[in-house]
């Protein structure tokens, strides 16, 4: 009841990993957590990736995947596909948390924009992905006196609405500090940051974790998952988490003095 008291008003992002949104189990217990959060009166909003999917498809229309530096080089055809899964993606979730009892609404540019973004520019040229130049958060906030969970897709929208790849942690971390959000989680398949010897590091600070980073104790996925806890950290949001996807291991982490995965915080 103390967490539940604290955080009742306050706006929580989670995000979901592309690669827990193959476990329909999973996903459902998640759902229902994030119901929990919105009867006691927490603002839920969702961010989702898609990125196992989105190679898998691309590769069965004769598409391979290229990444420089964790980014999906995006041509047209790409993005085409890109767009599709994700928009698949965000109805299942959008449906989920429908069939726990709890409202939710997809939010999907063209229609809806959440992200506004340019084209990412640099030596190579990555095609189709974009850098958020602002977020927009009316569509979403509107939202919370009704009840309603948004579920965003992490997609963004040109100047000539033209629509662009995003990585999902680094549009989720940008909609938990334009929300002024309490808590930025991530959800993935992992125990939380490792140390050397794999063992779940419970709490870091944002100093801790940019050392981390720095090292060779940290790489693959969780280096992208870090900088964008260091990020949302560093603009305002009160604190991070990693945490594995399992049953009510969200609610355990937030709500519970021991938690479950990795709490991150700015000192």
């Amino acid at each position: 009841m103390e967490y539940i008291r604290r955080f009742r008003g306050a706006t929580f992002v989670v995000k979901f990993g592309g690669e827990v949104l193959g476990d329909e189990e999973v996903v459902s217990s998640v759902a229902k957590d994030l119901a929990f959060l919105e009867f006691v009166g927490i603002n839920a909003v969702v961010v989702h990736g898609g990125g196992k999917r989105i190679s898998s498809t691309a590769e069965a229309a004769g598409i391979k995947p290229t990444f420089i530096n964790g980014l999906r080089v995006t041509d047209a055809k790409t993005m085409a596909i890109v767009a599709k899964v994700l928009h698949e993606i965000n109805q299942e979730i959008v449906s989920t948390i429908l069939k726990v009892g709890c409202p939710a609404v997809g939010l999907n540019p063209p229609k809806e924009m959440v992200f506004a973004t340019t084209k990412r520019k640099g030596e190579v040229d990555m095609g189709l992905v974009g850098d958020i130049s602002s977020v927009k958060t009316k569509a979403i906030t509107s939202q919370f006196s009704h009840g309603v969970i948004p579920v965003i897709t992490p997609l963004g929208v040109g100047k000539d609405g033209e629509i662009h790849n995003i990585n999902a942690d680094t549009a989720a971390s940008a909609l938990a500090k334009g929300l002024n959000a309490e808590k930025f989680i991530l959800i993935t398949t992992v125990d939380g940051v490792l140390d050397q010897n794999k063992k779940k590091i419970d709490k870091l600070t944002v100093t801790k974790a940019k050392k981390l980073v720095k090292s060779s104790s940290v790489s693959g996925g969780m280096v992208p998952k870090l900088n964008a806890c260091i990020e949302a950290l560093e603009d305002g949001v009160a604190s991070a988490h990693i945490v594995k996807a399992s049953k009510h291991a969200l609610l355990e982490e937030i709500l519970t003095r021991e938690g479950t995965g990795t709490m991150i915080t700015r000192q």
